[in-house]
């Protein structure tokens, strides 16, 4: 069973607090602007099949450490062949269910068995068989189908991360068939980066969606900007953008065309780099025209294990961590864009050392910043905490833009929000107790933390 005082300090006064603060904001909606939920599941609200696929599979925090104690990612079903056992990686699951203790995972895993699926057993080798059944049963009911668990989690606001080329089929559905807020975000990464293997196949896409001639720079960004107005009739409000480094750049159009002509026919590692930093500036002024608020991420050596990669495909865990540096690399957008009100960019890091001595002091300068929360690698009570400790000193609190849980296991979001929302108690009734904030402000602090400021970023 959970504890209800999970994460909230030991000692009493501060914790008697902290649960207050917690009190008034545990019941708010939730507003998940930044996520990598499928949007098929909201559309065609089929029942999801099994625990394994639901819980297990898509979640690559879980796949990264079985991984790293030698559990082969086919046996929890990935890559798997089509007559493969879902129970049997389930069980597998239980029976290293221990290697997740103190880690966040086992924190929201937990929450999703308790809160979601009624389960007061501690999942285990000796418990897989039960708590998979109870799962199964529940998961046949409409009661667990996507739309009501939807509605169930009190979600107002879902936005899935959608590449520029998605015909965004699903989400016309959803419109039409399940009016809730769940809004596309546009993420062209595939139509910007001449290094990734599909860049050829998305121009000639984006060409055939949009009637321009994307063998042109001047073609290419009309294009781009026609597909930003597609997504935003679907309710879009936010752009995406996940580079390997901060680099920007502002080149003449002279020099801009030179470099797209070069890009289609022999493309190299440094004109590649120099186009999606010259890319982010252009994005960035196309956000200024059209309101949509502006993402980057930089920062992850994506697919570092190649074996694994060339095997089973993107996204099974193997992403690092990188050094970043932004001060110098964000200068050309910003000389270009940083002083614009009505321009807001909001940045991630998988670099805390970056923190206090440049993001925080960026963000406490530019009226165009905003810091987005501690992400990935980073999205656990150690590193909340980290993340206020080094930038609220700079930044204040109102350059940040409260949580987002940045997910692709759906059932996870009520559970990575609950956590931000204890952590954000703990640090306000610290605070209110070293007499840097009075009750009053840290009750009105909360809910902009939980639930004004990312309404605000976001433009919801």
């Amino acid at each position: 069973m959970l504890h209800p005082d999970r994460l909230f300090p030991p000692d009493s006064q501060t914790r008697g607090l902290a649960r207050a603060l917690y009190d008034s904001v545990k019941d708010l909606p939730i507003i998940s602007p930044h996520g990598h939920t499928d949007p098929a599941w909201f559309a065609l609200n089929a029942p999801f099949q099994d625990p394994l696929s639901l819980l297990v599979t898509p979640d690559h925090y879980i796949l990264r450490m079985l991984y790293s104690q030698g559990v082969a990612m086919e046996s929890l079903g990935v890559g798997a062949a089509s007559d493969f056992d879902p129970r049997a990686g389930w069980r597998l699951f239980a029976q290293h269910y221990h290697l997740f203790r103190a880690t966040p995972t086992a924190l929201w895993m937990n929450h999703v068995l308790s809160e979601i699926f009624g389960i007061s057993e501690t999942l285990s080798e000796k418990t897989a068989d039960s708590i998979y059944a109870a799962i199964q049963a529940r998961l046949a009911t409409d009661a667990y189908r996507p739309r009501a668990l939807f509605d169930r989690f009190k979600i107002e606001v879902l936005a899935t991360t959608d590449a520029a080329t998605d015909d965004l089929a699903h989400h016309q559905t959803i419109r039409k068939e399940f009016p809730r807020r769940i809004i596309p975000t546009f993420r062209p990464d595939a139509s910007v980066d001449a290094e990734h293997p599909d860049f050829q196949q998305h121009l000639a896409l984006l060409a055939q969606q949009t009637n321009e001639n994307t063998e042109t720079l001047a073609g290419y960004l009309h294009a781009l900007r026609a597909r930003r107005t597609f997504f935003k009739s679907l309710g879009a409000t936010a752009t995406d953008h996940g580079h390997p480094t901060a680099l920007t750049a502002d080149l003449s159009t002279h020099q801009a065309e030179r470099l797209f002509e070069r890009l289609l026919k022999d493309p190299s590692a440094a004109d590649a780099e120099l186009f999606r930093a010259h890319m982010l500036t252009q994005f960035a002024g196309m956000s200024l025209d059209d309101g949509l608020t502006m993402q980057f991420h930089p920062g992850s050596f994506r697919n570092h294990n190649r074996d694994l990669f060339s095997r089973l495909g993107r996204d099974k865990g193997a992403d690092i961590p990188t050094a970043m540096e932004f001060t110098r690399s964000l200068k050309p957008l910003l000389d270009k864009y940083g002083n614009e009100k009505n321009f807001t960019l909001i940045l991630f890091t998988l670099d805390e050392s970056t923190y206090a001595r440049e993001l925080a002091p960026l963000a406490g300068h530019y009226p165009a910043l905003r810091l987005g929360p501690a992400w990935w690698f980073h999205d656990s009570p150690e590193g909340m905490i980290r993340f206020r400790e080094q930038t609220t000193e700079t930044a204040g609190l109102y350059n940040t833009v409260g949580f987002n849980d940045d997910t692709r296991a759906f059932l996870s979001i009520p559970a990575r929000h609950d956590v931000a929302r204890r952590i954000d108690c703990r640090m306000l009734a610290q605070w209110v107790l070293e007499h840097r904030l009075s009750e009053t402000e840290a009750f009105d602090v909360l809910q902009d933390l939980t639930y004004r400021l990312v309404k605000k970023a976001y433009r919801l």
